[in-house]
């Protein structure tokens, strides 16, 4: 029996030229269609949306609900509620909209109030779909915030750099929040288009690091992969990289000290988003009082090397 090649789950079949198999913001360049609707968890979509959809959500719901309230109490008409006598139908919605949101959010400023028992029974139940919204809305803030994330920046290139008598593939990595992260974890996977014509497939290659593991990143980690006989990029070019539509997978593991829980943080580099013959700048120095100093913004700070 033939031993199983490696996938780390991106399939080995090609149907086309892929963009990238990893975005650069660590979500998977996968697009999901024909899902059904029962299959939609609005507690997973709301969470991991982002902070501009997740309040806008909010707002619209809070806007949705009040005008559905507003409206059943317009529909009572004049006498539902006091304090609208006299008002038009314009000054009548807009004063059942705004004792609905008093409703709603508990307030009760007294100047509005309901008057007949159908308005007494509608002001109950809207007090109680207040309750347990905000209650609802609460919770999903919480777990938005407490929920651990990384925020690992990456250098916007991999370099091909000099390594003691050789080459080597070098990326760098720094921790954009000032939290500690600690017992840091490495892997990089190569993956290559490749085959006959006709029936190309993906291959993937682990690949070797110098280190894989540190147990601080107070700085920048760079990232190295010695290019030896026993490398799969030993003796590749730019023009080789390019045709086999090379791309590194990236997962960077850490325990995060704060939350007391392990991170995870993706990214990719693709065959263009190589720089040859470069290396780094230092991203930090010491300043006059004998401080660390990191500036963040440099790890991606690298120049070109004589030819």
């Amino acid at each position: 029996m033939s031993k199983p090649t490696f996938d780390p789950g991106f399939t080995q079949q090609v149907g086309g030229v892929l963009r990238r198999a990893i975005n650069k913001d660590g979500s998977f360049n996968v697009r999901r269609r024909r899902a059904h609707w029962r299959d939609v968890h609005p507690y997973l979509y709301v969470v991991n949306t982002g902070w501009p959809t997740f309040l806008g959500l909010v707002f619209a719901s809070y806007l949705l609900v009040n005008t559905l309230f507003a409206g059943i109490y317009y529909s009572m008409g004049q006498e539902a509620l006091r304090g609208q006598d006299e008002l038009d139908s314009y000054g009548r919605f807009l004063t059942a909209f705004f004792f609905s949101a008093h409703t709603l959010t508990t307030v009760g400023y007294g100047s509005l109030a309901p008057r007949t028992t159908a308005a007494n029974v509608v002001a109950a139940f809207e007090a109680m779909v207040g309750l347990m919204g905000f209650a609802v809305a609460t919770g999903l803030l919480y777990g938005r915030i407490s929920r651990p994330s990384a925020r690992i920046g990456f250098s916007a290139n991999m370099l091909v750099s000099p390594y003691q008598s050789g080459t080597s593939l070098q990326f760098r990595i720094v921790n954009l929040r000032p939290n500690m992260l600690m017992e840091l974890e490495a892997n990089v996977l190569l993956m290559t288009v490749d085959g006959p014509p006709g029936s190309p497939s993906r291959s993937y290659n682990r690949l070797t690091l110098e280190r894989e593991r540190i147990y601080y990143l107070p700085l920048t980690w760079t990232i190295v992969h010695p290019i030896d006989a026993n490398s799969p990029l030993y003796g590749k070019t730019a023009a080789d990289l390019e045709r086999l539509q090379a791309e590194f997978l990236v997962l960077i593991k850490a325990y995060d000290d704060t939350f007391s829980q392990t991170v995870h943080s993706r990214s990719s580099y693709r065959y263009d988003e190589i720089e040859w013959n470069a290396k780094f700048i230092p991203a930090f120095h010491i300043a006059p009082e004998g401080d660390v100093v990191l500036d963040v913004d440099e790890v991606s700070g690298h120049s070109r090397l004589p030819s």
